[in-house]
């Protein structure tokens, strides 16, 4: 069991599907970008071409609810909103 909780999603590229050689396809907004570039989406997942990942992690008895507007995070204990959880920074590999 871990301390905390991270999350990468990984897209496999499938070759010849692809009718922009140059660029790479955001699968969450449904945009496009340069290859070898990194990007924030709209969920503020930190993406590259193969995957996008959350810049975060937390423990594992608290949840994070996602303000979209803010493009942020607040984090509290799972049995209790009112008790808020440290938030780590994260590098997804």
């Amino acid at each position: 069991m871990s301390l905390s909780d991270s999350q990468c999603i990984f897209k496999l590229r499938t070759p010849g599907k692809t009718k922009h050689s140059q660029n790479t396809y955001g699968w969450l907004d449904l945009t496009w970008h340069p290859k070898k570039t990194k990007w924030r989406n709209s969920v503020c997942q930190d993406c590259t071409c193969d995957q996008c990942c959350y810049g975060y992690v937390f423990p594992e008895d608290c949840v994070s609810v996602f303000d979209p507007k803010a493009c942020q995070y607040v984090v509290h204990k799972k049995d209790d909103p009112s008790v808020l959880c440290p938030i780590f920074g994260a590098v997804g590999k």
